[in-house]
């Protein structure tokens, strides 16, 4: 049984779709953010950086693994899917897990922060940070072009960059519906019955309860 402390957040669902797409026994601990629960002196013990999610591997002696990437990885190597196994494949399913996690998810996560709450005052900050998630966007649509997946057979890369772009529309990204091979790839993401699944574990807050908890995270 593995223990999964975590929230509605892209970086959360990541490991809730890994644990659905691996068929993984997990339970779920869903934390209250805007309580500020993940910097509770308990979750620091597993996630130092007082960040969702974070699991623990009951299993292993109560092995804890934090960081959204980290946990793909250590999940897929324990079930011995969603990562080949040879040097090459392996590095280029590596390779895009650590585009998503270097440069989607900052970037696209400042977009939605400068879009929601500091435009007004900031908007050329805004706006930067648009034009780079999608020019990211760009990069991602080209690799698809010909492929079904991010490295040709479905793995953990695709499984972290899909909850980011999903929520295209929350951040303001322009001209996804132009790129064709990045919105046929959603398409396929959608369809997959442990993706749907995953990102109702937990269930999503209304926006109105996003922008309260947001807000609450910004003054701290």
């Amino acid at each position: 049984m593995i223990d999964l402390y975590t929230a509605a957040t892209p970086n959360g669902y990541k490991v809730s779709i890994a644990l659905e797409e691996l068929e993984l026994p997990y339970e779920l601990h869903a934390l209250n953010l805007g309580a500020n629960d993940q910097h509770a002196d308990w979750f620091l013990e597993i996630s130092p950086n007082g960040r969702i999610p974070a699991i623990v591997d009951r299993e292993a002696g109560d092995f804890a693994v934090f960081e959204s990437g980290a946990i793909l990885v250590y999940l897929a190597e324990r079930a011995g899917k969603l990562l080949p196994a040879d040097v090459k494949g392996r590095s280029e399913v590596l390779q895009w897990l650590m585009f998503q996690m270097s440069g989607i998810g900052p970037m696209q996560g400042q977009a939605t922060v400068f879009r929601r709450y500091f435009e007004p005052r900031l908007p050329a900050a805004a706006e930067r940070y648009r034009n780079e998630t999608a020019r990211l966007y760009g990069v991602l649509d080209r690799r698809l072009r010909g492929r079904e997946w991010l490295c040709g057979e479905f793995s953990i890369a695709d499984i972290a960059t899909w909850p980011w772009i999903r929520r295209y529309d929350w951040s303001g990204i322009p001209g996804v519906d132009e790129l064709e091979h990045l919105s046929a790839w959603m398409d396929r993401m959608v369809a997959r019955p442990a993706c749907a699944r995953g990102v109702t574990r937990p269930p999503a807050p209304s926006r109105t309860e996003v922008v309260d908890v947001a807000r609450k995270m910004l003054v701290r």
